[in-house]
């Protein structure tokens, strides 16, 4: 990264601050460092993430209606794939806007308060969706271990139930770190080496200890996703003794088929954002979590729909049925 670059951004940001009655000073907005500083990278970069956030956008929108508007999909598995798109869509939405306005942008700044609540929503959002995925796997595992007795055991309470209960740990998880980070004192410098406001990049600019912080990072953040992850997968372990012992192909296949599309989005997924925070924070390690970041920030979720509506047979029936209807519509 260009040293003139961060020195002109602290210049451009550092007297904006406030003093309190003892005599001590605040900052009361960021710079954000953005993607990338090489101004011949700034149009094509905006171009190539807008084109993934419209991709997002619209295939996420386009499996949510799906699922609420299709009776055959009223099932638990569209239902939490439903929620899913959902997440996608908000969890990209947080980030996303801000960064592509940045790239147009001389001033790349963002208010304390705008700081912190976009770390929380992050956080908020990213948790509830790992929760989600866990869940989604049992699903699997029950749809094809269990199939008699799928619908009595997956009944629509359980999963109301089980999409509130990844809202409770997601905002949970997300409020602690948040009211941590927000009673640190920032007294600048005041440059995130990010494009948004992430835990580790914001914490580092405080001008106290910041061991509490980190640790609960690495032991909360990392126990959850670790947690989920061996959750998650536990249950294709399960879905895997069982497709051993389906002798008939077409059984098999179409075992796999209800669950190969999830378990390309849990590797998806997980490749980056365990990579992120199961690391120690470092200068190097900073830069390496912005390249990651838009992994699972911009490219996994407009992935997300791509996988499930090219994989998954249900799906594209839906999607032929609203063409239909669609058709039918216009010639009247």
């Amino acid at each position: 990264m260009d040293n003139s670059f961060i020195q002109q951004l602290n210049a451009q940001c550092t007297s904006i601050c406030i003093t309190n009655s003892k005599n001590q000073t605040f900052i009361t907005e960021f710079a954000l460092l953005g993607l990338t500083d090489l101004v011949e990278l700034q149009l094509p970069a905006f171009a190539a993430i807008l084109v993934f956030f419209l991709v997002n956008i619209t295939g996420n929108f386009f499996i949510l209606s799906f699922t609420i508007s299709d009776p055959s999909l009223h099932t638990p598995m569209y239902f939490f794939l439903g929620n899913l798109s959902f997440f996608d869509i908000s969890f990209s939405c947080v980030v996303v806007p801000k960064m592509l306005v940045d790239f147009l942008s001389q001033k790349k700044t963002i208010s304390f308060g705008g700081c912190i609540s976009q770390m929380h929503f992050f956080h908020f959002l990213g948790s509830s969706e790992i929760t989600l995925l866990t869940i989604m796997s049992y699903d699997r595992y029950l749809a094809i271990g269990n199939p008699l007795h799928y619908t009595i055991i997956m009944n629509a309470k359980v999963c109301r139930l089980l999409v509130v209960g990844c809202w409770v740990i997601g905002f949970l998880h997300s409020l602690l770190h948040t009211l941590l980070t927000a009673r640190l004192p920032f007294c600048g410098p005041n440059l995130v080496k990010h494009f948004f406001c992430d835990i580790k990049p914001v914490v580092t600019l405080a001008c106290t200890d910041i061991s509490l912080n980190i640790n609960l990072l690495n032991m909360i953040t990392g126990f959850l996703a670790t947690v989920c992850l061996l959750l998650t997968i536990f249950p294709y372990v399960l879905i895997g003794r069982l497709l051993y012992n389906i002798k008939v192909t077409e059984g098999r296949q179409r075992a796999l088929s209800t669950c190969s599309a999830h378990f390309t989005v849990v590797l998806l997924y997980y490749g980056t954002a365990v990579f992120t925070y199961l690391r120690p924070s470092t200068q190097g390690s900073l830069n390496q979590d912005r390249l990651a970041a838009v992994l699972f920030t911009v490219v996994t979720p407009a992935l997300n729909p791509i996988v499930y509506t090219l994989r998954n047979k249900d799906m594209k029936r839906a999607m032929k049925r609203a063409g239909k209807r669609c058709s039918l519509c216009a010639r009247v």
